[in-house]
């Protein structure tokens, strides 16, 4: 089938299978109602259908009437497929064993392991016992607040606040408590808001001022920023259990009614992100303790937040992440971008002659503009002719160095030139550069000039210079 096929399909059923959902759903053991393709004898059949996920298919002489899915709704086929969908999250007793990466980490950042301080004293399902039991979750991305700016953790509900005993300003220790976190000398925020809606299961966490804290998450880099996730996409998420996994979008049309315990009950969530495992790269997406992962896609842009998953790892559920930021009031922080840029100077080469010092002669001075690129001073060429001195247009040079300016004094012949013995070398003698010697009909001798006509030379120069830049201000 088409992509484009398979969408339009997907929109013609979409309608269909939200006002008949409730309905569904209210049907015993039924937790979850979503749009894919229809599997019959164990194959796939090409046809888009109404997916209606129940805790264990029974046969239907077991059922009476009302308990039964209709096959078809609205003309639209219906696939009754068997899914038993957790909370990802995980808890343990104040004494249970550490699980996979328990690392504690100096710096906050996407994709490690985080908790609540607070135990809860409760019975689990399956458990004989009441007990404290604490809990840990994954902390899945930086964020900061819209209102304030202050800088928080994103995690889901049932990570930070557990159930409906929660309070703002609960701490938060990393690692979580049942990774050996010690809320004593680990904790790094407080609990700021948290939200349980059709839409997110959210929370976010104001991180104290002293912790440090980076834009990336665990494994996969620096987060790119938020996109919209769409059937077919490759996705990827790295969580405190499973840690970095990798599967595929199903599905953006999910309602799943998950227990959510003590204190809260049964909630349904609408619009919600299916996502299935890449069994090519990953035994499952997620597990428990990977609850707060943010699923990003191949580029890191954020597109969900997850919360819960099946029991076989098959399947992952995640909160679009648009809803999430928006019902927290928050935005994903992204690592701003810093570009290097060099100034562009307005320098002032001036080419000024030098005449013969011992003879009347008359001089005759252009200057040009020029402009470069530089982080260093302008070395000027300064050439010298005699008796009568004009001075040819040349094109500036502008050269980076890491010295202080240079005039690098050249003679030229067609005139009468010093006696031998008597030139004027090309300030070498000075220790301003490297001679450039322009031929071997000129002079060699010394430069023997009075060293204070050469300090007044150079002041001279760098007042032309400031007389220009102020007449071109």
């Amino acid at each position: 089938m088409s992509d484009g096929t398979e969408n339009r399909q997907i929109a013609a059923i979409r309608p269909v299978k939200e006002s008949a959902e409730d309905q569904i759903l209210s049907v015993p053991g039924v937790v979850g109602v979503d749009i894919g393709e229809k599997i019959s004898g164990g194959k796939p059949t090409g046809e888009m259908s109404i997916l209606v996920y129940v805790k264990a298919k029974k046969k239907k002489s077991a059922l009476s009437a009302k308990d039964l899915v209709p096959p078809m709704v609205d003309g639209v086929k219906t696939d009754v497929q068997e899914l038993v969908i957790e909370l990802q999250a995980a808890m343990g007793r104040l004494e249970g064993e550490l699980q996979i990466d328990a690392g504690t980490y100096t710096t906050l950042h996407g994709g490690i392991g985080m908790g609540p301080s607070r135990s809860v004293y409760m019975t689990p399902p399956d458990v004989p016992t009441a007990g404290n039991y604490v809990f840990v979750g994954t902390l899945g991305a930086m964020v900061r607040d819209r209102a304030s700016g202050a800088t928080m953790a994103l995690t889901n509900f049932h990570v930070a606040a557990i159930n409906s005993g929660w309070n703002v300003g609960d701490r938060m220790v990393q690692p979580g408590r049942v990774d050996g976190g010690n809320p004593a000398t680990q904790e790094f925020g407080a609990l700021t808001r948290a939200q349980l809606t059709e839409n997110t299961d959210g929370a976010v966490v104001t991180v104290d001022s002293a912790k440090a804290w980076d834009y990336t998450v665990e494994g996969i880099g620096d987060v790119a920023g938020t996109s919209t996730a769409t059937a077919g996409m490759a996705v990827q998420k790295r969580g405190r259990t499973t840690e970095h996994t990798f599967g595929n979008v199903a599905s953006a049309d999910a309602t799943i009614s998950i227990d959510y315990g003590d204190g809260i009950g049964t909630r349904t969530l609408r619009h919600q992100i299916r996502i299935s495992t890449d069994t090519s790269q990953s035994a499952r997406f997620s597990d428990h303790g990977d609850s707060g992962s943010t699923v990003m896609d191949m580029n890191r842009n954020v597109v969900a937040l997850l919360f819960a998953g099946s029991s076989d790892g098959s399947t992952t559920f995640a909160n679009p992440i648009a809803g999430v930021l928006n019902e927290l009031g928050v935005d994903i922080l992204v690592r701003p971008v810093i570009v290097v840029t060099r100034p562009l100077i307005s320098c002032l080469n001036t080419r000024i002659q030098i005449c013969d010092l011992t003879r009347p002669t008359t001089c005759f001075i252009q200057t040009r503009t020029a402009v470069c690129t530089l982080t260093r001073p302008v070395i000027c060429e300064i050439v010298t002719r005699t008796p009568v001195c004009n001075i040819v247009t040349r094109t500036p040079v502008c050269n980076i160095v890491t010295r202080t300016p240079v005039c690098n004094i050249v003679t030229r012949g067609g005139c009468p030139g010093p006696h031998p013995g008597e030139g004027m070398n090309n300030g070498a003698n000075l220790g301003y550069g490297d001679p450039t010697w322009m031929g071997s009909q000129y002079d060699t001798g010394p430069f023997d000039a009075d060293p204070s006509f050469v300090a007044g030379y150079l002041a001279a120069l760098e007042e032309i210079v400031a007389i220009e830049e102020e007449g071109e201000n």
